[in-house]
């Protein structure tokens, strides 16, 4: 993408209303812009970084045995009333009618659909186990939405459901989901941490909410120091195999949220093994077994012949809050870091004097090298506007090409994460920034 071409519509003066570090970068770096309280247009650059996150996930949930399918945003209140949640819901539910009267709902969560669609399918023991997920625009009418992406009305989710016929089953699609979750995180440059959660009324001990740490964070954690030297990528893990012992080993080790923390263990610990940290939630999953298959009716025939009841799961991750959370644990002062993997632009060349012939003619030819994955800074603007637009934007990698260096087939190559700058061939830096 050249940027003379691009809508990039970069401001100078952080907007009043951000509150967060992601919020004034999102909007300072134009990914995003506000149409009304809680809802967000997503533009060329944030459209990017959006797709790249949710690519990661999709890639994760499909390897971990989910399938993809896609559920529409506007659901039948009917679903909701079999459940039982329509009139528990609270307010948060944006309900409305369509042209018949009939009572219909914008889905802030998908329970009711994906067990109306699975039970219209499944009859017998062999349908199972299975795990369905989409990614789709959810709504909530928060009553006061803010701090940006983090916490809007209107957000991009992955929500996916297991069903399966046993306990024992549905704690194996559990810990499938744990794994994959951390693997997700791990893939974006992210440490998350697994903590217990509250399950509330339903009961039991299989919830989690996977935490990243960051000074900005909305919750205060506490967490062994253990936890922060594991790396879920190590492994290699046969997804159908016993996660059991994998599992226990990344639960054995404290992490709890102010909600869920108990001062009695946590100062059982040895001293230097003790971090607290302020946290974003980024991802939840739950098991809460007939809660949904038993009062809307899906049940199957077992091997025996009788009817069984199947348990269910559910796995949340906020894809767009993921970005704005990915900005909030990578930033400094002049803007965005981007990890590698998630970054809108692998790299920005930056062409220092458009016009001179060998800037032109070597800018071009790295441009060309780099492909789709590249943006290229040729815009008659000041040196200083296009570092301090790099900077903000927070692309991975910046090829510095200016009269001097191209006269001499040189680049000075900046990482954007340390701020190391070396002067380089172009061949080298096309080779530092494809890794």
């Amino acid at each position: 993408m050249r940027l003379s071409r691009a809508f990039l519509p970069t401001l100078k003066e952080t907007p009043a209303e951000a509150q967060i570090v992601s919020h004034r970068l999102m909007l300072r770096a134009g990914l995003v812009r506000q149409t009304s309280a809680g809802i967000y247009a997503w533009l060329p650059m944030g459209l990017r970084a959006l797709q790249k996150v949710g690519q990661i996930v999709r890639e994760e949930q499909d390897r971990a045995g989910a399938q993809e399918i896609l559920m529409p945003t506007i659901q039948s209140a009917e679903l909701w009333r079999q459940s039982g949640r329509y009139d528990a819901y609270g307010p948060e539910m944006l309900r409305l009618k369509d042209r018949h009267e009939r009572d219909m709902l914008f889905g802030p969560t998908n329970e009711e659909m994906v067990t109306d669609i699975f039970r219209s399918y499944a009859k017998s023991y062999r349908d199972l186990p299975r795990n369905l997920y989409h990614i789709q625009w959810k709504f909530r009418d928060e009553v006061r939405p803010r701090f940006g992406v983090m916490r809007g009305r209107e957000f991009l989710m992955k929500d996916a459901y297991s069903f399966d016929l046993t306990k024992e089953g549905a704690e194996h699609s559990y810990r499938q989901m744990f794994l994959a979750y951390l693997r997700t995180f791990a893939r974006m440059g992210l440490k998350a941490i697994p903590m217990r959660a509250d399950t509330g009324p339903i009961g039991g001990n299989l919830s989690h909410e996977f935490i990243i740490l960051a000074e900005t964070g909305e919750s205060q954690v506490f967490v062994s120091r253990t936890l922060l030297d594991m790396d879920p990528l190590a492994e290699a893990p046969d997804y159908d195999g016993d996660l059991k012992p994998l599992v226990e080993a990344w639960t054995s080790h404290y992490a709890a949220t102010d909600e869920m923390h108990e001062p009695l263990a946590w100062e059982k610990l040895p001293e230097a093994e003790r971090v607290s940290a302020r946290g974003i939630e980024v991802g939840h999953i739950f098991y809460f077994g007939t809660k949904y298959s038993a009062p809307m009716g899906l049940s199957v025939q077992g091997a025996d012949g009788q009817a069984v009841v199947p348990e269910m799961g559910s796995y949340g991750i906020g894809v767009s809050r993921l970005v704005g959370a990915i900005i909030e644990a990578n930033h400094d002062e002049a803007g965005i870091r981007w990890p590698d993997a998630v970054a809108p632009f692998r790299a920005a060349v930056l062409n220092l004097k458009p016009g001179d012939g060998a800037c032109d003619a070597l800018c071009d030819k790295i441009y060309a090298a780099l492909g789709a994955d590249a943006v290229y800074d040729d815009r008659a603007d000041r040196a200083g506007v296009k570092f301090a637009d790099a900077d903000l934007m927070g692309h991975p990698w910046q090829v510095i090409v200016g009269p001097r260096g191209a006269a001499a087939n040189k680049v000075e190559l900046k990482r954007r994460q340390t701020g190391e700058r070396h002067e380089v061939s172009p061949e080298d830096a096309l080779g530092k920034i494809r890794g």
